[in-house]
This record gives C-alpha cells, sequence and structure tokens, in this order.
C-alpha cells in the first residue's frame, strides 16, 4: 500500500478544504527541497501549559506550530485520547477522585512494572471527569494555574481543533499522533491500529499527501500500519534501548542499531521519516558538552528518510551545558544556538515544546541553510 515520498510539506499558504484540513489537491506539494523545517509542537506548547490538553494545543498553532502532536492511548471502551502514558496519576487529577480510588494498580508495561492509574480501565465517558494537571510542577510553575481546568481530549476533537484553526488561520494545521505501548495495547485485546485508523478514514485523512503524520517507537505498529493506509509513518528512535516489539520478538537489534545505514535502509521500506533522540545527532560528553555531530542525518537522507528530532526545550537543564545560561535549572538557555546548530546539520523538523522559539530561530536562517 505504500508509496513513499519525503515527509515533510511546505505549510504556509496551504489552501484549506471545506473540510478545514486540506485533502490532496488542497495541501501544499511534497517539501523535496528542504527549504524550510517544520516546527511540531511537542504535546501541543507544553512549555506554557499541560501538556496534551487543547488549551496546549490551541497555544501551539497561536505560536506558529505546523503540527501538534497527540500522544495516543486507549480508553477501556476503544476510544483513542491524547495522553503521554496510558498511567495517568502524574498528568490528571485522579488520585483526587474517591469512586476510582479502587481502580489503583500494578501493571508490567513494556516489562517495566508501573504502579497508578490506567486509561484502559476506564471509559471515556469516566475520564472525560478527570482533570489535567502539569507534569513538570517543579520546572513549570506558571503551568500549574491550569491544574484542575482542562478536560482529556479525544483523537477526534485534536482533530477538530487542527480544523477549526485551519479554516481561522487560512493555513494548514497538521497532526503528529504518536502510538504509545502498541504492543502492550494489543496484548489486551485493545489494538491502536484500527482504531486510528478508523478516525483517520472518517475524517477524510487517508492519503500520502494529508497533513497526517504518524509515529511510534515500535516498528511492528508502524509496519502494520503501512499495510492500512498511505498516511505519512516516522520511526521514532531513542538513544538507548530496544523497541519493545524487538524485545518480545527477540531481534538484537537496539535502537543505535536502527541508525546504521543498512537499518536506515530497512525503515525507508516502511516509513517516510524518523524521529531521533537529538542525541542522536549531536552527542554530548559525560558532562553534558556537545561532541561533534554524527552522520545520521546525511544517511537518513541518503535512503529518501526526512529527519524530526526531540525534544527541544527551552531550561537550561534540557540543553547541553554549551547552551546553558547562569545555573539555575530551571532558567532559560540559549535555545536559540541549540536551534541554528541543528538547522545548520540540515535537520527537517523539530518537536519544540516552546514551539514560539522554534519559530523565530527558523525565521532568522539564512535562505542556503537548507538545499
Amino acid at each position: 500500500m505504500r508509496r513513499r515520498t519525503a515527509l515533510s510539506l511546505t505549510l504556509a499558504g496551504a489552501g484549506i478544504a471545506a473540510t478545514g484540513i486540506a485533502p490532496a489537491a488542497a495541501v501544499a506539494s511534497q517539501r523535496q527541497d528542504h527549504d524550510e523545517p517544520l516546527v511540531i509542537g511537542h504535546r501541543g506548547a507544553s512549555g506554557y501549559r499541560p501538556e496534551h490538553t487543547l488549551e496546549s494545543y490551541r497555544l501551539a498553532i497561536r505560536l506558529g506550530a505546523d503540527f501538534i502532536e497527540p500522544d495516543l492511548v486507549s480508553t477501556k471502551d476503544g476510544k483513542l485520547v491524547a495522553r503521554h502514558e496510558n498511567e495517568i496519576s502524574g498528568t490528571t487529577n485522579v488520585a483526587d477522585h474517591p469512586e476510582f480510588a479502587a481502580r489503583k494498580t500494578t501493571k508490567t508495561i513494556d516489562g517495566i512494572a508501573v504502579t497508578g492509574w490506567f486509561t484502559e480501565d476506564f471509559t471515556l465517558a469516566e475520564l472525560k471527569t478527570l482533570r489535567a494537571k502539569e507534569r513538570l510542577p517543579q520546572v513549570r510553575v506558571a503551568n500549574t494555574a491550569f491544574d484542575g481546568q482542562l478536560p482529556i481530549p479525544t483523537l477526534q476533537e485534536v482533530i477538530d481543533l487542527a480544523r477549526a484553526e485551519s479554516k481561522r488561520l487560512g493555513r494548514t494545521i497538521g497532526i503528529y499522533p504518536e502510538t504509545k505501548h502498541p504492543t502492550y495495547f494489543q496484548s489486551i485485546g485493545l489494538a491502536l491500529e484500527e482504531p486510528l485508523v478508523r478516525v483517520l478514514r472518517a475524517n477524510d485523512l487517508t492519503r500520502k499527501s494529508s497533513p497526517v503524520i504518524v509515529q511510534s517507537f515500535e516498528t511492528a505498529n508502524l509496519r502494520k500500519l503501512a499495510r492500512m493506509t498511505d498516511v505519512r509513518l516516522a520511526q521514532l528512535i531513542d538513544a538507548a534501548g530496544r523497541p519493545y516489539d524487538f524485545v518480545v520478538a527477540g531481534d538484537p537489534r537496539t535502537y543505535q542499531d536502527l541508525v546504521s545505514p543498512a537499518n536506515l535502509r530497512w525503515i525507508s521500506g516502511y516509513a517516510d521519516g524518523i524521529g531521533a533522540n537529538k542525541n542522536l545527532l549531536v552527542p554530548r560528553d559525560a558532562t553534558g558538552k556537545l561532541l561533534a555531530p554524527t552522520a545520521v542525518i546525511r544517511d537518513a537522507h541518503r535512503y529518501g528518510l526526512i529527519v524530526h528530532a526531540w525534544t527541544f526545550r527551552a531550561e537550561n537543564q534540557f540543553l547541553a551545558v554549551d547552551h546553558r545560561i547562569g545555573t539555575d535549572p530551571n532558567a532559560r538557555g540559549d535555545i536559540t544556538s541549540e536551534y541554528e546548530l541543528f538547522f545548520s546539520l540540515g535537520l527537517d523538523g523539530v518537536f519544540a515544546d516552546q514551539p514560539d522559539t522554534a519559530v523565530a530561530a527558523r525565521a532568522a536562517l539564512p535562505a542556503s541553510t537548507h538545499r
């Protein structure tokens, strides 16, 4: 089913269809010349609002993001909702609901014991009684002002927001969903692929040119989706560890192995791009200082894969020592210099917690930065 082409879109000025999210004829042509990197609102604008809420996604769009990223997990009744993890004690007020106290439990997720409350034990109606809270309250104190106010959105609600904002702004807002723990959800009878494809079909988001990119840290999940849909796919690659489907299948390859030329060629057979931990592209030494860039971007491009990197966060503690300002780990560092470094390497897109910083750095790029 796959007809693989370049992953990125030139989104500025794309026509908006009657549905708001532009189908094939209305979306700008596929970017072949890498003229401008994409800015992806990581979990929305999670540097400014509690992650995976409609307010976070809405703000990311207002700050200029081209795509918004909902991580997807399943409810008990098979609905897809936006949460970073299926364990929700850190991102919702579920612990404050005595009616759900008995549902606290311990489960093994991807081989790790996790204790808390899990989306698959709640119906959508029950989850809608909960409210989001800031996941990093000591780091992003201002975000806690929104605790207890914002509901958990469904995938359909995220699409509806992108559609409405596309029409309002006259530019196409893409969605970049990530399937979380697909092997685990498959094992409990709540596979993510079928409901995801159903929602995309219901919204006429089924083509290679649709403003949708589906990503996963597992490979079997994406290879299955490649047989089910023509939308673009991105293989997520961490700096350490292994895809969990490899663990289950006894495949010895690690994430580090997946950025070898041979494995990038293999990935190009089912995916359109990779979403790489930025430390795979520019490593750091034991003290946190930057080392020389690797060849991952060049090698991926050689096999027709676009490279997006994660996660760009403005606070000092998330930056290399080279880009920190002062000693307060929660103060803002020189995120602009970090963007300039990665853009100079030919990176095709960034996942940013503060999308406005990425948009500003992109606007300052010289015309020759991307070929």
